[in-house]
């Protein structure tokens, strides 16, 4: 992977609700695998006259001026793609966040898929992704004595926060919550770790891509798992003892801290009940292979007493699982069996992994839409989808690209949508809400920034009002 570059991104958004918040903000930034700048794209839009903005998470971006952006969220998400396609078209690219697995590639992702654009752009055709924040519960755990760790006020506990972890290590995080700014904070934070731990590093690095994650899943050695939970480290020796052949990405690990003659010859309906338990302890841990695991080879730790148990003897259990095909089986068949349940959203935005893939025809015509700004061509395209949600999708960028001459049944169908969403409470929030929200925060806060951006988000919302 040695001509592999890194794409650093982050985003600034009207609220939490990953269904409902807008991105408003998105900063990236391309550096080659040593971590030397090579460019950096940084957008913004406005939001959408359905999508509220939470109190809250103004006071946090600052991206009151957006409220007047002359750019729509459809063109900051195709300016985006398109970048991120350019950066990647002559080598796979690493897409790198900080909590982004839970949040941030969440967003995206859904975000591309309501402008019908290609949801999964940063783990296909080759390109990979790490969310250091679980890279960080990694360190914590085995290499605090390379890596500090802040306490959270004081201690016991620590604290993995993106801006604490930049002061514990002399990085200036002043910009905090600016994309761009926090971009630069994790490549700060990763030149740190790349110097101090530059195998740790490197094997970061490797799994972040599915072949990659394998090798070392595959490998003879036992692995070290780290957790934070709670803000405190845990430590488990583990090897892969399993996986479910219907949902490849889904896979179990084996706790080696539990003596194998205990639980290999366990039949399949006490395996089956370790399987399913939720709990996060027992000898079996479920992970999934297309996401960031906290692991690495037990040959990185560099504190030999890292497990109350021998390395030795850890990978002597290690052989025993792996040895042992029938466990293996039973523990993959239990995966398989497992009833999994996806709730199905009610609305359209909450259903990119629910409602299938885009048929070929819906493809082309998604790349077609991307390529005309007629009208009446637009309408076409829209009326031939053959997934509603692709058809209900463009018909919202249309509205909002265009001001007249829309056909009548498509702008109801929009207006119905705003009235829907700024009249009524629903998942995606409640105007009178915010707008409550937004008093009570005005007399608690007296700092003028804050009194500016509440005020700024105060005016927006009340002029989303439906009378």
């Amino acid at each position: 992977m040695s001509s592999i570059n890194l794409i650093f991104y982050d985003t600034e958004t009207t609220g939490i609700q990953k269904d409902f918040s807008q991105i408003l903000q998105c900063g990236s930034v391309l550096t080659d695998k040593s971590l030397n700048t090579l460019a950096e794209q940084n957008i913004g839009c406005a939001p959408l006259p359905w999508v509220i903005p939470q109190p809250m998470a103004m006071l946090t971006n600052k991206k009151i001026d957006l409220f007047n952006s002359n750019t729509s969220h459809y063109q900051m998400m195709k300016d985006l793609q398109l970048q991120w396609k350019k950066w990647s078209a002559e080598n796979p690219a690493i897409f790198i966040t900080y909590n982004g697995h839970a949040f941030d590639e969440e967003l995206i992702r859904r975000q591309f898929f309501w402008n019908l654009l290609e949801p999964y752009t940063t783990n296909t055709n080759g390109n990979g992704r790490l969310d250091l924040m679980l890279m960080i519960h990694n360190i914590a755990a085995f290499f605090s004595n390379e890596i500090s760790i802040p306490l959270f006020e004081g201690g016991p506990g620590i604290s993995y926060k993106l801006e604490h972890l930049a002061q514990e290590h002399g990085i200036d995080a002043g910009d905090a919550h600016d994309a761009i700014a926090d971009c630069n904070l994790m490549i700060d934070l990763c030149r740190i770790i790349q110097s101090r731990l530059p195998e740790v590093f490197e094997s970061f690095i490797n799994i972040s891509t599915k072949p990659g994650v394998k090798e070392l899943l595959y490998s003879d050695d036992f692995l070290a798992l780290g957790e934070i939970h709670r803000r405190h480290t845990f430590r488990y020796p583990v090897i892969i003892c399993g996986s479910d052949a219907s949902r490849p990405n889904e896979i179990v690990f084996y706790d080696l801290s539990y003596d194998p003659e205990d639980i290999l010859d366990l039949d399949f309906t006490e395996i089956n009940k370790l399987v399913q338990s939720k709990g996060r302890d027992g000898p079996l841990k479920k992970y999934k292979i297309n996401k960031t695991i906290p692991i690495c080879s037990h040959k990185l730790l560099t504190d030999p007493n890292a497990f109350d148990i021998e390395f030795s003897e850890l990978q002597r259990r290690a052989d025993i699982v792996r040895s042992n095909k029938d466990f293996q089986s039973k523990v993959s068949q239990a995966m398989e069996d497992r009833m999994m349940d996806f709730p199905e959203s009610e609305y359209i935005e909450g259903t990119i992994y629910s409602g299938g893939f885009p048929s070929y025809r819906d493809k082309d015509l998604m790349q077609e839409f991307h390529m005309s700004d007629n009208l009446e061509h637009l309408v076409k395209i829209s009326r031939n989808f053959e997934d509603e949600r692709l058809r209900l999708f463009a018909e919202r960028i249309i509205c909002s690209q265009f001001s007249s001459n829309i056909p009548e049944d498509i702008n109801k169908r929009y207006q119905d949508l705003i009235n829907e969403r700024n009249s009524e409470e629903g998942p995606w929030g409640s105007i009178e809400k915010s707008l409550i929200q937004i008093d009570k925060l005005l007399d608690e806060k007296d700092e003028e920034e804050s009194q500016k951006i509440l005020k700024a988000t105060k005016l927006k919302i009340e002029s989303m009002k439906v009378f």
